[in-house]
């Protein structure tokens, strides 16, 4: 299993956060159409949680994660249907452990990305440089979105 470094995870964000607009959005269209299921998916979010805010997140955390993968030097096989349904009962399941027994190792074990799962905990859980912080609903459905997003990318990860 190739694991996603902190080194490729700082290219990333390094890359993604130093974007104008109109580069931002290249970005965002090569990956939506590498992977128009998943995404698809992602952004299923902001309507179920009813949390508009999530958009724009989603959005970036779509096109960071992906730009971690790439730095990575790690190709991914489309992401299809199937794959999202044989995921989500599993997923569903571990995420009640977690809540229910507040182990991080559960999800940890899970993701099997630890780099990528710090990254993910302080993002939600911290404030921003500015001093703007998500509030815990809208960051606890980002975490839930983002770590189901980074568990079908580690799952379509191509040996070849």
């Amino acid at each position: 299993m190739k694991h996603i470094s902190q080194k490729s995870i700082d290219q990333a964000i390094s890359i993604i956060d130093n974007l104008e607009d109109d580069k931002l959005e290249q970005v965002f269209e090569k990956y939506a159409l590498k992977q128009e299921t998943l995404l698809a998916y992602v952004m299923m979010a902001p309507s179920e949680y009813e949390n508009e805010k999530l958009e724009g997140l989603l959005i970036y955390y779509f096109c960071l994660i992906s730009e971690c993968f790439h730095q990575e030097g790690v190709n991914l096989n489309e992401i299809k249907e199937p794959q999202i349904e044989d995921h989500l009962d599993p997923y569903v399941e571990m995420l009640d452990d977690y809540f229910e027994y507040e182990e991080e190792e559960i999800v940890e074990s899970y993701l099997d990305q630890p780099h990528l799962y710090q990254f993910l905990k302080i993002e939600v859980s911290t404030e921003d440089e500015d001093g703007t912080r998500f509030d815990d609903e809208t960051a606890n459905q980002l975490f839930i979105v983002t770590i189901s997003m980074v568990a079908l990318m580690k799952n379509a990860i191509s040996e070849h």
